[in-house]
């Protein structure tokens, strides 16, 4: 392991993403909501038909099972059979974190994959899977918790920095998108549009307006909920907008972020709440013999939740969890804004008048008012309307084909449809519990399904 000896290793870490526009990828994270089929409940870890019996049997398929004190935890798959892991959230989500792939055709074809195997090991145990961003009926207690130190550590932070850290943690599902850089200033450009079309996503892709049992009067309960979580990992940055904005400025950002966590001989040590600058420097009490490596700094950036979060990509953190049309149409979004020139310059003319107050009112009213939102000049609905058409222009200009003639517009189907009926998700299943459902908030375990 690498001992950090100075900051600018740390800046070499982030900087180390920097690929060539023609070697970008697509990685695509999304997580659902195991349930036992029969009682409409969330399924346990241990016993018959739970997490890890279902992890388990993946094996047929060539997964390949990771350990944490002889606890199967996450799964991982060789390059040869199409790569990628799927790993366990602190309630059992099952999360399928996809391979770096070159086109959103790929995207659709790992993720149909993913399904298949899901579900002809789930149905011999009577389990199925909720694609929506918040648990409908469920409560904090309902939540079987995962045997992952990880989790336990933060479990026990959370509630000292906010009040909804545990429902985020317990009874959330989001789908994330994973996009690359060339340079620091491509990052600045692509880091900058991300933060200030978040809102904007989480409106198009809102799906949680249905929890404890009720309409909980949000399009996106999910989003709301990070804003009452942990003031100092989560949010929109400030300093992004700064002339200064550079690579050493998130990781100045990154370090003044109150550690979880280390992991050492296949252990977590609790470190929660102190100093990473400390922790290089050797100046923890707790720190022993402990020295600060490059994968520390790994793992402490994994620990941090803004809108968007640089690693060594670009992680997109605004939408809610959704069915594979859903999964597809985000991808397909960022990737038609962020890896055309033209759309990341017009994307970026869209919203350059958007102030950082301003910026920070859209973020705290879209989780409630969705597409209807409005803060001053700026309407949600109407940049969502334009920034999915500049989408469509950059995946025009992609041309990446599929053997049906198809270009990567085609993912943006359900988007169209969204502006066509300005509905989102959230408002489209509303629609449904008022009428076709006759308010049985059960019936969401046959339609909203992965």
């Amino acid at each position: 392991m690498d001992r950090i000896e100075s900051k600018e290793q740390l800046i070499e870490f982030i900087r180390s993403g920097e690929k060539k526009p023609n070697q970008f990828k697509i990685g695509t994270e999304h997580e659902k909501f195991a349930f036992d089929i029969l009682n409409k409940k969330p399924v346990p870890y241990e016993g018959k038909n739970g997490i890890k019996e279902l992890l388990t049997n993946l094996g047929e398929f060539g997964w390949e099972p990771v350990k944490e004190a002889d606890n199967v935890i996450a799964l991982s798959r060789p390059d040869s059979l199409g790569g990628g892991s799927i790993t366990l959230e602190p309630a059992g989500q099952f999360e399928l974190s996809g391979t770096m792939l070159d086109s959103i055709h790929e995207t659709l074809t790992e993720i149909q994959e993913h399904k298949d195997q899901l579900y002809q090991v789930a149905k011999k145990m009577d389990l199925s899977f909720l694609a929506i961003g918040f648990t409908p009926d469920w409560s904090r207690e309902d939540m079987h918790l995962m045997p992952k130190k990880r989790y336990e550590i933060m479990r026990r932070y959370m509630p000292k920095k906010g009040d909804h850290g545990l429902d985020m943690m317990l009874r959330s599902c989001t789908t994330q998108v994973n996009l690359d850089y060339s340079s620091e200033s491509d990052m600045i450009k692509k880091i900058r549009l991300s933060f200030l079309l978040q809102p904007i996503a989480t409106a198009l892709f809102s799906n949680s307006p249905i929890s404890d049992n009720k309409i909980n009067g949000f399009k996106s309960v999910r989003s709301y909920f990070w804003t009452d979580t942990d003031p100092d990992r989560t949010g929109i940055l400030p300093f992004i907008f700064k002339e200064d904005m550079s690579y050493e400025s998130y990781v100045n950002y990154a370090l003044n972020v109150p550690m979880y966590f280390i992991y050492r001989d296949g252990k977590y040590i609790d470190l929660s709440g102190s100093s990473f600058v400390d922790f290089m420097n050797g100046k923890l009490e707790s720190q022993e013999n402990l020295v600060a490596t490059i994968e520390d700094w790994e793992l402490h950036l994994t620990t941090i939740f803004p809108e968007v979060r640089l690693k060594t990509f670009l992680e997109m953190r605004g939408a809610d969890a959704g069915n594979i049309d859903h999964v597809c149409a985000l991808s397909a979004f960022w990737v038609g804004l962020l890896y055309d020139d033209t759309s990341l310059e017009n994307a970026l003319n869209l919203v350059n008048d958007v102030s950082f107050e301003s910026l920070l009112e859209l973020r705290n009213s879209t989780p409630k008012e969705g597409l209807d939102c409005r803060v001053g000049s700026h309407n949600v609905f109407e940049i969502a309307k334009e920034a999915v058409r500049i989408s469509s222009e950059g995946l025009k200009r992609r041309e990446r084909i599929d053997s049906n003639g198809n270009d990567e517009q085609i993912y943006l189907t359900p988007l169209f449809e969204t502006i066509k009926n300005k509905e989102s998700p959230a408002d489209k299943l509303l629609r449904k519990y008022n009428n076709e459902w006759n308010k049985d908030i059960m019936k969401i375990y046959e339609n909203c399904l992965f």
